[in-house]
Parts: structure tokens; sequence; C-alpha cells
């Protein structure tokens, strides 16, 4: 049966392409506006069997924002994917280099590839999203406007991908994270990775001691985000990634850290993402 997701931006996005990779070539998406609406959707079992959400990037850094919508979700993490951004200049069909007037896209994706862009004496138009650009190209069938965007978008607005790869920094990935409901969360008999929430009693030494368990038990700290928790006098709570050889490690240094955290939340084991 095909899967249905949400998504955050419109058909031909990478959160699509995150998706695909995830759950196969004929998942349907369901496009947002905005990642509140891609976590709304995602718990809502009516209207979807998960979503795809970012979680950061290998040069920006954390979404912050997103780690709170998750916190108040009932979300679980079920899965990762590590996606090479991989920007490319498009045109209708026909089009060459000297009709192009304007280059639109999303602002992150013009910097992105500004070292490419400055050869060029052209229009930069910041846009909502690298699809949409790609898809009004389409619409309006102009030959002096180009869009920055995925190689997915190009594929499903029929357009010509004129220079391929314009980004200037290559090693840039973005991190997505699976999210589905409780009811349709299972954990991967090869899980060896987990997240989890967690705070102290903020005493002195107790995130010491918490870091200290985790290391002990042979399990990678791959993140550790720390939040200022709301109404409290500096004090925060943090977000962790472990990754580990087997299940029952993680399970066993749980149990550990729940006599030495004020509050503890496992969002969900799962299988590590491969960065290609």
């Amino acid at each position: 049966m095909t899967k249905k997701v949400s998504i955050q931006g419109y058909e031909g996005s990478f959160h699509q392409v995150a998706a695909q990779q995830f759950f196969g070539k004929q998942v349907e998406v369901i496009p947002c506006g905005n990642f509140r609406d891609v976590v709304k959707i995602a718990a809502n079992k009516k209207e979807s069997d998960g979503g795809v959400m970012a979680i950061e990037n290998s040069i920006a850094g954390s979404i912050l924002p997103n780690y709170n919508l998750l916190l108040k979700s009932n979300l679980c993490i079920v899965g990762e994917i590590y996606l090479q951004i991989r920007q490319n200049l498009m045109v209708n069909q026909g089009v060459t280099l000297e009709d192009i007037r304007e280059v639109h896209s999303h602002p992150m994706a013009i910097q992105q590839c500004l070292e490419f862009l400055d050869k060029y004496n052209w229009k930069l138009i910041e846009t909502e999203d690298t699809a949409l650009s790609a898809k009004h190209v389409q619409q309006h069938r102009s030959r002096h406007v180009a869009a920055i965007a995925s190689k997915l978008a190009a594929e499903l607005f029929n357009l010509h991908m004129i220079a391929p790869n314009i980004h200037t920094m290559k090693n840039n990935y973005t991190r997505f994270l699976i999210l589905q409901r409780p009811d349709k969360s299972e954990t991967p008999a090869d899980a060896n990775k987990a997240s989890v929430y967690f705070h102290t009693d903020h005493s002195r030494g107790s995130l010491a001691r918490v870091l200290t368990e985790i290391a002990d038990a042979g399990i990678n700290l791959s993140k550790l985000q720390s939040f200022p928790i709301p109404g409290s006098d500096w004090k925060y709570s943090f977000h962790a990634d472990m990754e580990f050889e087997q299940p029952d490690q993680f399970n066993a240094v749980l149990k550990s850290l729940e006599k030495k955290t004020a509050e503890l939340r496992v969002y969900g084991i799962y299988k590590k993402g491969k960065t290609v």
C-alpha cells in the first residue's frame, strides 16, 4: 500500500526527495507551507501515514524550532535520511544561458550558488521555495527566467538542467527525520541509533553524570542540543542522539539514566542514516 506523508514545501522539493529515499518512489506527499503543518498532518491518522521534517544542515546547523515541534507532538522518529543538497540551474526546453535575465529561487539556495551566479549579470529573485520557482518557470514558459532547484523538480516540470551542481559547497547535507505516530512505529531489529529528550535536576555535575553514564556504556553521543526551559531561571533541557551496536545496549543505559534525570523521553529507536 502506498504511503502518504506530509512534507514542507512543494512537489519537487528536497523534502520530497528525502521522502522518496525512505519510502520509495511511489510515496504520495502532502505539501505543507510550514513545519507546524507538517507535524499536525503527520499526527492525524485520517490524513497521513507520517511526515518528513528537516532537522539540521551541515552548513547552517540545527533548525531549532523543529525540535520544539517534535517535543510538543506525540510523533516518533522511525528513521532518518542524510540528503546531499545538489542545486541545479534549470530552464524551459530550448533556452540558452544567453537567454537568461533572471534567476528565481529560495534565498538559501541562491546563497549556496553565488560563486556560480557571480559569473553572470543576472537579476536574482528570492522566492519562498525552490520547487515552486521551478514550477513557475514551466507554467509561464519564459525564455528569460531560470530557477535553482532539485533534479526531481526538473523532472516533474519537464525543465532542462542547463547547469547542474552549481552549489559552491559540495559537502552540503541536510538531515531529515522520518516521523510517524506511535501506532505506526516499530523498532527495527537492526536499530543502532536513538533520539531522546531529557533534563536533570540542575544540581552541580548532574549533566556530567548523565554524559559519563552514556560514555561508560560504550555509546557514542553523536549530538547534544540544549534548549532553555521556558519560565525557568536559565535552566536547560537537552536533545541527545546516541549511536550503539545493539538495542539492548541502549535499553540498559536508559534504565540508569532514569535515575539521573528529572525527565526522560525517547523519541525513537531507529536505523542510523548513511551519508552518501
